[in-house]
């Protein structure tokens, strides 16, 4: 919660999402890079790819509360700090789970823990939010991101096993 005091407004939010988003496609991307294990590496990759889709979801948002079309260079000139959705760098999220990264198990675990913290940092930063119009912007960030909690379940579901 320190990336947000409760008086930013639903642009503020959403362009620090794109920034969380941003950061954990980096992230995946470094860690496809560095694996060994082929399936891995693929599965690192493939979140990365999904981590842009969620920017573009965010960049819709953003038209829509704002009524003004968002380039993603615009928003990432924006960024100010690089971390990861859940609200840690890179390196607190290694150092607190100690993942095998060439394990798919414990890399969809990770990714579920990434995304748990992020759907719990959106609806916190909803209820102490100021206007309903940022609760509401915040809350479809946060079920956006159980969507993506539900994605990695099916997956851990269909390729673990």
């Amino acid at each position: 919660m320190e990336l947000f005091s409760g008086k930013e407004s639903a642009e503020d939010y959403i362009v620090v999402a794109f920034g969380l988003e941003d950061g954990l496609r980096e992230f995946y991307l470094s860690m496809a890079s560095q694996v060994q294990d082929e399936g891995a590496s693929s599965l690192f990759s493939k979140l990365a790819d999904i981590e842009v889709l969620h920017q573009d979801r965010l960049l819709g948002l953003y038209k829509k509360v704002t009524g003004e079309q968002a380039e993603k260079e615009d928003f990432a000139a924006r960024v100010a700090a690089p971390a990861l959705e859940g609200g840690m760098t890179t390196e607190e999220y290694l150092s607190r789970f100690h993942p095998d990264m060439n394990s798919i198990t414990d890399i969809l675990s990770l990714a579920m823990s990434i995304e748990a913290q992020a759907l719990d940092l959106y609806q916190r930063a909803s209820f102490q939010a100021a206007d309903a119009k940022t609760r509401d912007a915040l809350q479809q960030i946060a079920d956006e991101e159980r969507t993506h909690l539900q994605y990695l379940a099916d997956y851990m579901d269909k390729n673990v096993g």
